[in-house]
């Protein structure tokens, strides 16, 4: 689990999914151009979770960007899948919160999986 989601964990609150992205962001001419190390940073330094009681989402290494949303107050989780991502176990995942907030989180690993774990929470 990520150090960034233990540290901001409130009383009674546990997480109960934890996903990153999938290894296809390792096939792209970023990656290749960066001799991987750009996909490797960002494959270990984001996290992505689901607590009892929110979905926690930390992007960046140095220039950190996070959301976090009490799952009361999101309305939909959306996932995006192409046919390779069916194939391969990936997707886009959008969180659509009340207000109409969005957030989208493309290449993540087994969205069918957070969607659900949210379904199951909310």
């Amino acid at each position: 689990m990520g150090t960034y989601i233990n540290n901001n964990l409130i009383k009674d609150e546990h997480v109960e999914l934890e996903t990153t992205y999938h290894w296809i962001i390792f096939c792209n001419l970023r990656a290749l151009l960066t001799l991987f190390i750009a996909p490797l940073i960002d494959k270990y330094s984001d996290e992505f979770a689901i607590t009892n009681r929110r979905v926690i989402i930390k992007t960046g290494l140095i220039s950190r960007k996070t959301f976090e949303m009490n799952l009361s107050k999101i309305e939909s989780v959306n996932v995006d899948q192409g046919i390779l991502g069916r194939i391969l176990g990936y997707g886009t995942i959008t969180i659509v919160g009340t207000g109409g907030s969005r957030e989208v989180f493309p290449k993540i690993s087994n969205p069918i999986e957070f969607r659900k774990k949210f379904q199951e929470l909310s």
